[in-house]
């Protein structure tokens, strides 16, 4: 395998997986939080819990619609630049992408367009449970992917077949360690991401003195008092993978604890059993990344405990301006958690793609280095063009704050209707 080639594809994929990742972020958790207001709008029948609905699921619906290209790009890479991995163990881990494929692109969008256009056509608990559906195979989507990568971390389930792999126990694929602690450290990393994300775009508008004060205080405290749980749940997950490191994977576990006679022993053992070759990940990518995902958690923790304790009080909720500056700049502190976590995970498993099965030189296509810089320079200006995008019209649409026009909007109700913050007395906290 020519050198360049095998760089240029890890290259590419870190680049498209990565940052398709970081819209799975706030898409999952922004997801739940929408479900549940919708949850509490429908059970109150309050204004501003509808009116919540639909500002932070038109955020929603903004980084689902990108996202959800950058997904479908991402995917053609499996048979374009690693022929080799479909080829050897296609079998196993292709059939959990499929079905992550009829989840998220079927169910889980066809009931996403059932609660986009169903606003004032469907009744109001059908409406409710179309966005609970979105969210549970939103879920499900994320297992799926986490099945097939957790195989690729820890490969189980599976016997040698005409040297393939075949599926052999679907049971221990589906309850893979690797795959379970993965999941559940996701889910609350998005959760957490979408509490940071809220808390942030409240504190912005509350900073500007905005006449909405009671729409967005209502969320910088929704997102302030999710992020904390959230944190510790992540918390939590992550403990219990960096512990199953030294039997899963020892070799990333040595490497990030600077263990240099394991990490020697570990690379003899390895040569007498696969042959010569260097087993050991790098270490400065590695290890950089697990330091940055610790040093960012260190700082949520900061900003969560203080968070949940500040936003007791009214007057800080309000008036705290040098609060609403840190929340708005934490903002981007979960992504950055989130994505060197992922690099923690696939760096560390390096040379392998299927741990102790495939290396990653074996699984790459036969490409020649000029189509491999082609694709690679293709692909990195999409997904940069698309994560623009979708940053700008999250922004725009956050700057702007709730209106009347939009998502949900009723055409029936005309296009004078008042401006339900006018009436809105300015708060004296």
């Amino acid at each position: 395998m020519n050198p360049d080639v095998l760089d240029l594809a890890r290259l590419q994929f870190a680049l498209t997986a990565g940052g398709h990742f970081l819209f799975v972020a706030l898409t999952l958790g922004l997801a739940t939080v929408v479900a549940v207001l919708q949850t509490r709008a429908t059970l109150t029948g309050k204004p501003l819990h509808a009116r919540m609905v639909r500002f932070w699921g038109q955020l929603y619906v903004i980084n689902y619609a990108v996202g959800i290209v950058t997904g479908i790009v991402m995917e053609f890479q499996f048979g374009m630049s690693w022929s080799g991995l479909t080829h050897y163990a296609g079998d196993v881990f292709g059939a959990s992408l499929a079905v992550e494929t009829l989840v998220a692109f079927f169910v889980e969008s066809t009931f996403l367009g059932l609660w986009i256009f169903g606003w004032h056509r469907l009744g109001r608990w059908a409406h409710l449970a179309a966005i609970w559906i979105v969210t549970l195979t939103a879920y499900l989507s994320a297992y799926w992917i986490l099945v097939s990568n957790g195989f690729l971390n820890h490969p189980v389930g599976h016997r040698a077949e005409g040297g393939k792999l075949v599926l052999d126990d679907p049971v221990a694929l589906l309850a893979n360690p690797s795959a379970l602690l993965a999941f559940g450290h996701v889910v609350a990393g998005a959760l957490l991401t979408a509490g940071f994300f809220m808390a942030g775009v409240s504190a912005y508008h509350l900073f500007r003195r905005t006449p909405e004060w009671e729409f967005f205080g209502s969320g910088l405290r929704t997102g302030v008092f999710l992020s904390f749980p959230a944190l510790m749940v992540t918390a939590v997950f992550g403990g219990l993978q960096f512990s199953s490191l030294a039997s899963l994977q020892p070799m990333k576990s040595a490497v990030f604890g600077q263990r240099t006679a394991e990490i020697a022993r570990l690379q003899a053992e390895l040569v007498d059993r696969f042959g010569p070759g260097d087993y050991v990940p790098p270490a400065a990518l590695t290890r950089g990344a697990g330091l940055v995902m610790l040093l960012c958690f260190a700082l949520m923790m900061y900003f969560a405990f203080a968070g949940v304790i500040l936003a007791c009080f009214k007057r800080a909720v309000f008036r705290f301006r040098l609060w609403h500056l840190a929340l708005m700049a934490a903002v981007p502190l979960p992504y950055l958690a989130m994505i060197s976590g992922w690099v923690f995970r696939e760096a560390g498993r390096q040379p392998w793609v299927v741990y102790g099965l495939l290396r990653t030189e074996d699984a790459v296509s036969g490409l020649s280095p000029g189509a491999m810089r082609l694709s690679l320079v293709v692909f990195a200006t999409l997904f940069a063009l698309l994560a623009v995008l979708n940053a700008w019209l999250l922004a725009r649409h956050a700057r702007r704050g709730p209106v009347d026009a939009g998502l949900g909007h009723d055409e029936r109700a005309g296009r004078d209707a008042p401006d339900p913050a006018a009436a809105l007395p300015a708060p004296r906290y």
